[in-house]
């Protein structure tokens, strides 16, 4: 079978990825050394990528729209059910199983960012909207931004270890095109529309600018 080089996925899609791995680490290191004025900055450019990527998941790249990759849980659960036949790859972008993935991880991670802006440690630490909320609620909204941690660090391993599973059972690369941005697809793969560098441009700074106002706001 002839394979040809196809452009899947976008600078914005890639570049997300990667730094959102990055700040996940970021936040858990500095909470862990007591380094909060960074912790808080960490979570204001997860939360600025969130509102980002909610966005672009209805107005980017055809292969980051959600209603392009999420498909019924049926679907996903028979993708699941070839998991091991190697096979070479035919998905545009995320197949059926994985576009629940980046859902669950997109859910919890704003329970995690959302949360902490509520969050108050009673010593030094105090999210910037934790002075609109009673005191009980804080305190569930703060033990809930432990928690959600726990399941974020859960479902990053489950993604590592799928992502091997295929390179090993399937033979196919997730990890390159996350990187170059383009996949090997049979010959006659129609490549997804890409939407124009202005509109992420003005989706991040409008982004941006939402979770700075937040961050004011304390």
């Amino acid at each position: 079978m002839a394979l040809v080089k196809v452009k899947v996925w976008d600078g914005w899609v890639r570049a997300g990825h990667w730094l959102l791995a990055g700040l996940i680490g970021l936040s858990w290191w500095s909470a862990e050394t007591g380094r909060m004025e960074l912790h808080l900055t960490s979570g204001y450019l997860i939360l600025s990528y969130l509102l980002f990527r909610l966005a672009w998941g209805f107005l980017g790249s055809e292969t980051a729209r959600f209603r392009q990759f999420l498909r019924s849980p049926l679907a996903a659960l028979g993708h699941l059910g070839h998991l091991f036949r190697r096979e070479p790859d035919r998905e545009i972008g995320h197949n059926a199983a994985g576009g629940w993935m980046v859902l669950a991880l997109l859910a919890v991670l704003l329970a995690q960012a959302g949360s902490g802006l509520f969050a108050d440690d009673d010593i030094l630490t105090r999210g910037p909207l934790a002075g609109f909320v009673s005191g009980e609620t804080s305190y569930f909204l703060t033990t809930l931004h432990g928690w959600t941690f726990n399941l974020i660090l859960a479902l990053v391993g489950l993604h590592v270890a799928v992502v091997l599973l295929y390179a090993l059972a399937k033979r196919q690369d997730l990890v390159r095109p996350m990187v170059t941005g383009s996949k090997r697809l049979p010959e006659g793969s129609i490549a997804p529309r890409l939407a124009p560098l202005w509109l992420g441009l003005l989706l991040a700074c409008a982004s941006g600018g939402i979770v700075w106002w937040i961050s004011t706001l304390g």
